[in-house]
Formats: C-alpha cells, structure tokens, sequence
C-alpha cells in the first residue's frame, strides 16, 4: 500500500466511526422507543373468549326416542334437537279434549234445562191468570147469590156457589205455588249452569296443559349455535331439569380483566386488540362495556376488609370487548380459550 493510499484511509476513518456511531444511535433510540410503547402499553393476559350459551334441558320426563343432532353440529334457531317419547303424553291430551267434550256437553244440557224451566215458569203465569180470572168469577156469583134474600134462592144454591168460590181461590192458590216451584226451578238450573260452565273452563286449562306437556316432547334449538357438551343418546330417559346439551351461539365475546390501575384510559368504544393463544394471531374488538364492581364484590365470600389485617391488593375488573372481524374469522374461536388483549391509543394510568 503505498504513502497516497494510507493518507485517504486516515482521512476516511473519522467518518466511519461518525457513521457508525449514528447507526448506533438510532438503534437505541429505537429500542428504547419500543420498550417505553411498550411498558406504557394497557394489556392483560388475564382474559378469555366468552359466550352466552344456552343449556338445552328437558321439562317433562320421558325416555329420548331420537337424537337428531351430533357433537359440535351447526343448528339454526328452531331446528329439532331431540324427540322424546310422545305417546303418554298424546294419550293425556286426548282423555283431556275428551274431558272437555262431555263438559261442554252439560254445559249445553243446562242451557237447554234454562230454556225449559223459563217456558215452565211462562206456562205457569198463563195458568195463574186463569184460575185468578175463575176465582174472582166464582166469588162474584157468590156475592151476588148471598145479597139475594132467602126467598129467591135456595139454600143448596147458596152452598153451591160458596163451594165454586173457594174451590176457585184454592186453584188459583195452586197455580201460584206452581209458578214459584218454576222460578226455583230456574235457579236451580241457572247454578247447574255456572257450575257446566267453571267445569268447562277446567277441562280447557287441562287441555292447553297436556298440549303444552306434548310440546315439550319437542326440544328445539332456542338459537343458531353449534352443539356442545352432550350428555344424552338415543334411549336415555331423561328427567325435567336435567341437561341435555348446550348451545354455543355464534356471537363470542372477550372478558379481560385488568387491574384497577389500568383503567384509567380505558372508554367504551375503545378499540383493541385480541391475540388468540390458540391461532398465534390477533383479532380487531372494541370496548364494549365495564363492569362496575370487581371479580372479588361478587365472588360466594367476598372480602371484609373491616376485619383482620388488612393488606390492599390491586382489584381487576372485567372489561367486555366484542370481535370486529367477520364472522369467518372466528370460526375457529371457542368459549374458554385463553387470550391477550392490548388496548389502542390509550394513556396509562397510574
């Protein structure tokens, strides 16, 4: 190397440590940049994937004649899910529609009773104005055979129309006792009525009942889900209460639980990001609520602070995210897995 080419290297080499150590530099600051974004990050592993689900339970007791799901089925609200045995409960709904038939049927006899005793009670009335219109006839030949003197009329006369008159008043006395045998009468089957008809309104409750027992017989998807936990077969019988399956609908949601001083920052609306542990990929959500009152307020024996030493400990609080990725994206996604949830754009609080 000759004296020329020694001289540029010497003059060159100031430059090189210049630009090296401006290399070095933006390096740590970049670094440094990435550990302060991420020390001031809000984020909590504490969280999991959630759903509604639905417990498909049996209402009436019965052996399960057909199983028309499988595991992890997709279902649409309304489909069948489980046929139990019908035939008990079709055979209660017949003797009950039966029921119903003979109570209506005295039902109609009764009115049709009131028909007759109203027309017994008319018949009456015209037999009444009868023997009243003979007796006030038979008083009046009587009156006015006694004003006659004794010369003109015989004594036998005299008796005989004393006889016609009260004969007549008896009469018409009988037609009066038969008109009110005929109003009793009435009231009599009147009561026969409201009795036909409390009787029928009875069968009718037993028949909306054993018609609601056989549609229980008929277990339906409540909503569109996929079918989890199954516990029950073809032949099982099955008591009411007892769990059958469980829908997992398709809308899941985030619980995140973090702690009491993260949430400052944090508002509803806020978006988010929701790394699945399980995928090794993140998901787009959003703040969508936060529950007021920490995990430890609602749990079976919560804390009383008021006796024994008290230690403070941060508190968390369940912070609700729903998923903005198309429904495709979460296919994959089930209730109980384990996720990461960063917040956006949020300022840390202490």
């Amino acid at each position: 190397m000759d004296a020329q080419t020694q001289a540029q290297i010497k003059t060159r080499r100031p430059w090189i440590r210049w630009g090296a150590f401006a290399v070095l530099i933006l390096l740590a600051g970049a670094a440094a940049f990435a550990y302060v974004s991420e020390l001031s990050a809000v984020s909590t592993d504490d969280a999991t994937i959630n759903a509604d689900t639905v417990a498909v339970m049996a209402k009436v007791p019965a052996y399960v004649q057909a199983l028309s799901v499988d595991d992890n089925a997709t279902v649409k609200q309304g489909q069948l899910l489980l046929q139990l045995d019908p035939r008990d409960y079709q055979l209660a709904v017949d003797a009950a529609q039966a029921a119903l038939d003979a109570a209506q049927s005295k039902l109609a006899a009764a009115h049709a009773e009131v028909v007759v005793a109203a027309a017994d009670i008319a018949q009456a009335h015209d037999a009444e104005l009868a023997a009243d219109a003979q007796s006030k006839l038979a008083t009046d030949i009587m009156n006015r055979r006694l004003r006659l003197n004794d010369l003109s009329i015989s004594a036998e006369t005299r008796d005989t129309a004393q006889a016609d008159a009260d004969a007549a008043a008896a009469a018409h006395s009988a037609t009066r006792m038969k008109v009110a045998g005929a109003q009793a009468n009435k009231a009599l089957v009147q009561a026969q009525v409201v009795t036909a008809d409390v009787a029928v309104a009875q069968a009718k409750v037993s028949l909306d009942q054993a018609q609601l027992n056989l549609s229980y017989t008929k277990i339906t998807a409540a909503v569109d889900g996929t079918v989890a936990n199954r516990t029950v077969v073809a032949g099982n019988y099955v008591e009411p209460g007892q769990l059958l399956l469980s829908l997992v609908p398709t809308q899941l949601y985030v619980i995140a639980n973090f702690k009491e001083t993260q949430l400052a920052g944090i508002t509803v609306g806020q978006k988010a990001r929701v790394t699945i542990d399980a995928l090794g990929r993140s998901l787009p959500a959003h703040v969508d609520s936060i529950q007021r009152g920490s995990g430890s307020v609602f749990a079976l024996l919560p804390p009383e602070n008021a006796t024994g030493n008290f230690v403070k400990v941060v508190q968390r609080l369940p912070v609700k995210l729903l998923f903005d990725a198309p429904p495709d994206a979460l296919k994959r996604l089930a209730p109980g897995m384990s996720v990461e949830v960063t917040m956006e754009s949020v300022a840390h609080g202490d």
